[in-house]
């Protein structure tokens, strides 16, 4: 078994530069594009326990800033579990960590992400 700690830096550059994209649209008052941040920082993060576990608790912030019940509850268990799998290496690869996605759902990564996590892929 393979365990998870520190992202590399490479990798690190894009994953906080979606989160300070993130901050922009929030500041903003562009929900849509804040969310799409958030799930692509998730997708960069989520074989991290650092880096995963951070995105769901902004993901629940940001539940809680739009009084969204659907997703401050769904964030909960992904807050308590979700670090456990990256530190374990038992992620759904490309999950993009949102109540409207299932937990455990596998799903395809976007084009661009692909391109960015292609020299790191014996992590994902």
């Amino acid at each position: 078994m393979k365990l998870y700690w520190k992202m590399p830096d490479g990798l690190k550059v894009h994953y906080h530069q979606e989160l300070k994209d993130y901050e922009k649209e929030i500041a903003k008052g562009n929900l849509q594009a804040a969310w799409r941040h958030l799930e692509r920082a998730h997708i960069l993060g989520q074989p991290w326990p650092r880096e995963h576990s951070h995105v769901h608790w902004i993901m629940l912030e940001f539940g809680l800033r739009i009084k969204d019940i659907r997703e401050i509850v769904g964030q909960i268990p992904r807050l308590v579990v979700g670090g456990v799998k990256s530190f374990v290496g038992t992620i759904p690869v490309g999950n993009t960590g949102g109540a409207n996605a299932p937990p455990l759902r596998p799903m395809e990564i976007p084009e661009d992400l692909q391109a960015i996590l292609k020299p790191y892929r014996s992590i994902q």
